[in-house]
């Protein structure tokens, strides 16, 4: 066993040549791999927060520059906190914010304790928590468990021997494994020092090995060292892909819902936090209290929007609300990744009608509703980019300006495309636009805890053109009443609910007066209609 001094302590060097184990706290880490005791930390924030409120997906590179190189850093987010604040919104999740070998999206880990330079430095992070605190908003971090960047240190130093005390945090084989095809096709790389290593995704980002008990602890740790800082949770990347058992088996197994149980069960010592995982394969299991807890409602998106595009409410978003535990699962229209969709403004033809009852859709339905930045103002298309994806992420448009409110000095990435128009300045405080319709939805479903964790009773039947249901909690019942149809329809109130005394809450419509106390709903195109009435 030929192994570097440098790695060792004399301590270790001793039991070497004595023939005897070595500890693993003995080896000298390449990187900071020290284990981090839990700190106590009350965010102030109320009892399930993340139930009872909307998220907002923030991409910090594109959100907001503060210091003129074109760039978005924290210091920009914490700049934008009291606009998220007066939009409603009550959590915000931070894409990858670690240093990365990307300097992009920040799935490339090159350190999880440590904050992307581009973005600001340690003591920015904690101000963004705190002021957000003070504003009762919750900052959840996304957490990429699966693969570190090819340049971590500690990847690079198993890549650098085949008998590095590190090679077992990653996943080798001596020959090239045959017959594995994964998200980036053949999954085996070969390694600088012979071996092949396994990358799901892409060379650039090799997989943990999760049969290591060290690497799983190494995670806790970093979770530990970011929770102690005040930090309200995690966004959990591509944990359905954590554990590989052959093949055919390396998507889903039973060892990846006993990973996040232990992430779970740590989160729930620190007390008011929340995790959600990324499944789009198994969104039900990773939900499950001995999984996750919550996970993404990957395919609702698919259903609300093909229902808004269709006129008429599709099968598919029935069923799905049905079958899955929405209620405790994370619900978004569109996110950061193309897989997902596109973003919603661009799905829609940049429809603005469309738009609103889409939103109206996800903020009445149960879940935890996740925003994705520039939806509420109908953002679309950054071009051109490198590769798609960088087309949903383009610069926040706060207003028409040459640069879009969003830096002094060039942005990183093209602005979108409608950019002049669709921005927060031209659409804040004007009646019926979309950033409007966006606030008052998110305020009624604050208002109501009906809308937040009522029970769900769906009265349409599939191909209606009027999606309608009831949310009950609290002594209260909500009634929504959604016509996708792009002409007036109407629906027939059961006898149960029929001639009841309604009262009018909100509609998109100009039509304040309207009141319900007959047996049948009637509305105008793609009109969004609510109503509530307390219980005996």
């Amino acid at each position: 066993m030929n192994l570097p001094r440098s790695l060792f302590s004399l301590a270790s060097l001793t039991a070497l040549l004595l023939g005897q184990p070595l500890q693993a706290a003995e080896l000298t880490a390449p990187a900071d791999i020290s284990p981090v005791a839990p700190q106590a930390h009350d965010s102030g924030l109320p009892q399930d927060w993340q139930q009872r409120g909307v998220f907002m997906e923030i991409l910090v590179r594109s959100y907001q520059d503060s210091n003129g190189d074109g760039i978005g850093d924290l210091n920009g987010v914490t700049r934008r906190l009291d606009y998220l604040k007066a939009l409603g919104i009550t959590g915000i999740w931070l894409l990858p914010v670690y240093r990365s070998a990307d300097h992009d999206h920040g799935y490339a880990i090159t350190d999880y304790r440590n904050i992307e330079p581009d973005y600001g430095t340690l003591a920015d992070f904690d101000r963004l928590v705190a002021e957000a605190h003070k504003r009762g908003i919750g900052v959840i971090l996304d957490y990429v468990m699966n693969h570190s960047a090819d340049t971590h240190p500690l990847f690079a130093a198993a890549n650098s021997a085949r008998n590095s005390p590190w090679r077992n945090w990653y996943v080798w084989h001596n020959d090239k494994p045959k017959g594995w095809q994964t998200y980036g096709g053949d999954p085996w790389y070969a390694g600088k020092a012979g071996g092949y290593y396994y990358g799901a995704f892409a060379s650039t980002m090799p997989d943990f090995n999760f049969r290591n008990p060290q690497v799983l602890e190494f995670h806790l740790d970093n979770l530990r060292f970011w929770l102690n800082r005040g930090v309200d949770g995690f966004r959990f990347d591509a944990v359905g892909a954590l554990v590989e058992n052959g093949p055919n088996l390396w998507e889903n197994q039973p060892e990846n819902h006993q990973i996040m149980r232990r992430v779970h069960d740590l989160l729930n010592e620190y007390g008011k936090r929340y995790m959600v995982a990324e499944v789009p394969s198994a969104p039900t299991e990773f939900s499950a209290s001995d999984s996750a807890g919550s996970a993404f409602a990957f395919g609702l998106q698919t259903a609300i929007l093909k229902s808004v595009q269709m006129g008429r409410t599709m099968d598919t978003l029935t069923g799905y609300l049905k079958q899955k535990p929405v209620a405790r699962m994370g619900t978004f229209l569109s996110n950061h990744d193309t897989f997902a969709g596109a973003r919603i403004a661009q799905q829609l033809g940049g429809d603005i009608a469309s738009n609103k009852i889409a939103a109206a859709t996800l903020l009445t339905l149960p879940g935890i509703p996740f925003l994705y930045y520039g939806e509420e103002i109908g953002q679309t298309f950054s071009e051109p980019v490198q590769w798609d994806d960088q087309r949903l992420r383009g610069p926040m448009s706060w207003d028409d300006s040459a640069n879009a409110g969003f830096s002094t000095a060039k942005p990183f990435r093209a602005l979108a495309a409608n950019h002049a128009t669709a921005n927060v300045a031209a659409e804040q405080g004007q009646p019926g636009s979309l950033l409007e319709t966006y606030r008052a939805l998110i305020a009624l479903r604050k208002a109501h805890p009906a809308l937040q964790t009522g029970n769900l009773k769906l009265l349409s039947d599939d191909d209606d053109p009027v999606l309608v249901f009831t949310r009950e909690a609290a002594g209260e019942q909500i009634l929504v009443a959604l016509n996708y149809s792009r002409r007036p329809a109407s629906f027939k109130l059961p006898p149960a609910l029929a001639n009841q005394h309604w009262q009018f809450l909100y509609t998109t419509t100009d039509k304040a007066d309207i009141q319900l106390q007959t047996d049948e709903l009637s509305l105008t195109a793609q009109q969004v209609t609510i109503f509530k009435r307390a219980l005996p």
